[in-house]
């Protein structure tokens, strides 16, 4: 169990809280004075998280976005995947964006709790990014200097100009494209490889980070963190509920047979948080259970394990909601729709990435494009191994569900989906 760095650094947030409370509560001004220093190597853990941002999110925007255009090179199905992918994932987007500050309305995070994350996390920067007016934010979308918006953490604009690159390659001679494609999938794999080594020291950073948060907060941080843990959770289950309706609804799938198919997958998603490895079990039980042909469930699902994390803007909206709670801070209308568009590259840019890797590299540059702090982060990174399920069986369910979809099509409306589960 100890072995898993997932279980290490939610360890070490715990002990950090409770050492930093014993701290705040008994402890003298040497032992604070001490602890003051310590918190100090998780401010540098954080900066090496930060400096692989840039370089990271570009090199898998070119290659994601060169492989997606070469995937809807291969055929109509899918390309017509590919539209249903998009569609879901805006469905996410909107829904997460509503559900979250209708939630917050309800049940809004308690500012005392807010009072005492923020006092214990380290200092956001004096500089954040103040929301354009309308024509301000349009003319931004294409950057005058690549280069500069990437050192002024500009994400938006430098989004728009990775993904202008990536199908800028595509229209290469083959050896040219695959020559930029393994440049850049070498740099991204160079920094996956550095943000290992950097989550290697996770449990010190993560300790240290949360020291100062026990040590200025006491537990009165522990709240705030179970909310934002239930809050992501259940934005995840709703899309997951929505991809039911789909499936039921567009797809014509019966509910029971729908369900049968569908639970082994999500039980196996549930225990692995992999959707690699569901692959095998999505594709039996699309062609066992909802009849769906092999050309359908042999070109689609591998296309959405690939390319498609259905509840990847929805978590990761869902987190930044959750900082702008915490910090008291409400974008503007034009910085979510740039954070939708950021959001959406993202999902697609984060296929395959690790866990860790890919909530700092998703997350990041949405903060960062609505004008959030990422200061946050590293102490969420540690409860992430909750939400991490829900998002794991949401994105085997919206696999399974533009399959159904898409396999009704190919049967024709003479051969409908199943309506019932058959007698064993």
């Amino acid at each position: 169990m100890f072995r898993s760095l997932s279980v290490r650094v939610l360890l070490a947030l715990v002990a950090g809280l409770a050492l930093g409370a014993f701290a705040a509560a008994y402890g003298g001004p040497g032992l604070k004075g001490a602890l003051e220093a310590f918190i100090s190597v998780g401010e540098l853990w954080l900066n090496g998280l930060r400096m692989t941002v840039v370089p990271l999110l570009f090199s898998v925007l070119v290659v994601g976005i060169a492989g997606v255009a070469d995937a809807a090179a291969t055929g109509r199905l899918a390309v017509r995947a590919l539209l249903w992918f998009l569609a879901l994932l805006l469905i996410g987007c909107a829904w997460t964006i509503g559900f979250g500050h209708g939630l917050y309305a309800v049940w809004p995070v308690s500012p005392e709790g807010a009072a005492a994350l923020r006092a214990g996390a380290p200092a956001p920067p004096a500089d954040l990014a103040a929301s354009p007016p309308f024509g301000e934010f349009i003319k931004s979308l294409a950057p005058t200097n690549p280069i500069k918006a990437a050192a002024e953490d500009s994400i938006l604009p430098l989004v728009v100009f990775a993904a202008a690159f990536g199908f800028a390659v595509t229209r290469l001679g083959e050896a040219r494209r695959v020559a930029l494609t393994g440049f850049f999938q070498s740099i991204a794999d160079a920094m996956v490889e550095i943000v290992r080594w950097v989550l290697w020291a996770a449990p010190v950073g993560v300790f240290a980070l949360s020291l100062g948060v026990g040590l200025h907060a006491g537990a009165g941080a522990v709240g705030v963190i179970a909310h934002y843990v239930t809050a992501v959770s259940l934005a995840q289950i709703g899309i997951t509920i929505v991809a039911y309706v789909i499936a039921v609804g567009v797809a014509r799938v019966g509910l029971a047979a729908w369900t049968k198919a569908v639970g082994p997958v999500q039980v196996m998603a549930f225990a692995t948080q992999s959707s690699i490895a569901c692959l095998p079990a999505m594709v039996e039980r699309s062609r066992d259970d909802l009849k769906i042909p092999d050309r359908v469930t042999g070109l689609v699902l591998p296309l959405a394990v690939s390319v498609f994390k259905l509840t990847s803007p929805v978590a990761n909206l869902g987190v930044a909601i959750f900082v702008s709670q915490v910090y008291g801070i409400e974008p503007s209308p034009v910085q979510w729709m740039g954070a939708v568009i950021v959001a959406l590259a993202v999902s697609v840019a984060s296929v395959g990435l690790p866990g860790q890797v890919s909530f700092f590299m998703s997350v990041g540059p949405i903060c960062l494009t609505l004008g959030l702090p990422v200061n946050l982060l590293p102490i969420l990174i540690a409860v992430e191994v909750i939400p991490d399920i829900f998002r794991t069986v949401g994105n085997v369910t919206g696999d399974m569900a533009v399959t159904a979809i898409l396999g009704r099509n190919e049967r024709g409306l003479s051969e409908p989906a199943p309506t019932a589960v058959p007698a064993e």
